[in-house]
């Protein structure tokens, strides 16, 4: 049984309730933390099988101490901070502390030079950076101003505190009375993308943005809160918070995080779909081409119930291959780092080869000539 059951009927009644004060971590978050031992992220390492779980409750102390560590250090509502951390839970420490307190992230990918981080925190203004292993070494060339602060995450070098001695400190305790509340109008996150001339441009998102990612959640991905869902994204993009974070946990869907290398592994992939009970997944085209390319009878894909890519049209064979095997058809999808999920396929429409859907819902979309 899928979320949408008929298109039409679900555009015409569809609409988020926007409250005057937002804000994801306390709101979302630390709600779901009320549901005790419930799963909200499998990390899983390099290897494909070493693997830590965090419940919502572990979630909401982690990012108690880390919003701690931000007040500790200076930071109030209003800030922005320079996220270059990969896909390990850390991630998610920083990013929940940052909304609770206000603070506004902008994730990076490791992949930057040190002239595009430079440009970076200059455009930004950025108050501080949290950066993550030797990543800090492409800072020793920029300068910053003498507020601004710098942590590093499993790495010593001089000039950089600490990250886990700083969280080691803080407290774990947080409410929302010792911090100042954030309206759904208030800045949330920032996001760096391509624009039509010169440097990348900023995108800056107000609360209701990670309100938006239920449409994303809900109907495209077709989450659950009993569903596994595992979408490959490096954490400096923006597609990371599209499936990893935002709409999944609204719905309350355990979310997976692998600690991919950067070198693809299609077996290694299909390891992880079938030996961690993966029921909900999306991936790029360029992963599902390597993934076909694989021997796909011998692995168990049962638990999997639902395929999603974005990005750009997957050829027929693909999607013929992947269905016959998995016995998931694969849904395209459409948005950008400036919206949610704003076109898609869903399993109440018939899905047409090389169409990127229709329209979804809250969503009024035209072709103009």
């Amino acid at each position: 049984m899928h979320n949408m059951k008929n298109y039409e009927k679900t555009i015409k009644k569809f609409k988020i309730d926007v409250p005057h004060f937002f804000n994801f971590g306390f709101d979302v978050v630390d709600k779901n933390a009320e549901t005790k031992d419930k799963t909200a992220l499998i990390w899983i390492d390099t290897d494909g099988e070493t693997h830590e779980k965090y419940t919502f409750g572990d979630l909401k102390k982690m990012s108690n101490s880390f919003a701690n560590v931000l007040r500790e250090q200076g930071f109030k509502k209003g800030d922005n901070l320079y996220v270059m951390v990969p896909r390990v839970p850390e991630w998610y420490s920083v990013m929940l502390g940052c909304f609770k307190l206000g603070v506004i992230p902008m994730p990076a990918p490791k992949i930057l030079r040190e002239k595009d981080i430079d440009y970076r925190l200059k455009a930004s203004k950025a108050r501080g950076a949290v950066v993550y292993g030797d990543s800090i070494e492409k800072f020793e060339n920029l300068s910053t101003h003498d507020n601004f602060t710098k942590i590093a995450i499993k790495y010593e070098s001089k000039g950089w505190q600490n990250y886990e001695n700083l969280m080691e400190k803080a407290g774990e305790n947080l409410s929302r009375e010792d911090v100042e509340p954030t309206k759904s109008t208030d800045p949330l996150i920032i996001y760096f993308t391509s624009g039509t001339t010169k440097f990348p441009k900023m995108v800056l998102h107000d609360q209701t943005y990670a309100l938006g990612h239920y449409i994303t959640a809900r109907f495209w991905q077709d989450l659950t809160k009993d569903d596994i869902h595992w979408t490959l994204s490096d954490t400096g993009w923006g597609k990371a918070v599209w499936g990893k974070l935002f709409g999944q946990w609204l719905i309350g869907t355990t979310v997976v995080m692998h600690n991919q290398s950067d070198r693809f592994d299609p077996e290694l992939h299909m390891n992880i779909l079938q030996n961690f009970g993966i029921t909900t997944f999306c991936a790029p085209p360029t992963a599902y081409r390597m993934l076909i390319l694989q021997d796909l009878s011998k692995y168990d894909f049962s638990k999997l119930r639902h395929s999603v890519s974005a990005g750009e049209p997957l050829n027929p064979e693909v999607i013929r291959k992947w269905k016959e095997h998995t016995n998931t058809l694969i849904y395209d999808g459409y948005g950008q780092t400036e919206t949610v999920n704003t076109v898609a396929n869903y399993p109440c429409l018939q899905v047409k080869p090389g169409s990127m859907g229709k329209p979804a819902p809250g969503f009024v979309v035209d072709i103009v000539d």
